[in-house]
């Protein structure tokens, strides 16, 4: 993937492959030492979100592990198989 200031993935929209809606996206969990990137967390979850069994952060927003992600684009594409 090319590389992509944190600023513009702020706020959109992570879709799977299938063309289902999960949400927005609100932040990025990295490790600090190594700078690996953890998970993307979601806001404003779907219907469709609510019943994956993903993990959530104490504000029951979803956390899609990073390594779910297919494409960045004008949407934040997610390999849905990976969030089973």
């Amino acid at each position: 993937m090319d590389k992509k200031p944190f600023k513009s993935l702020l706020g959109k929209q992570v879709v799977t492959k299938e063309g289902k809606k999960l949400g927005m996206i609100k932040d990025i969990t990295f490790e600090a030492r190594t700078g690996e990137l953890i998970h993307i967390v979601l806001k404003d979850l779907t219907t469709y979100t609510a019943n994956l069994s993903l993990e959530r952060t104490a504000d029951k927003e979803a956390l899609v592990p990073y390594n779910a992600i297919i494409a960045v684009g004008d949407f934040v594409v997610a390999s849905e198989e990976d969030l089973l």
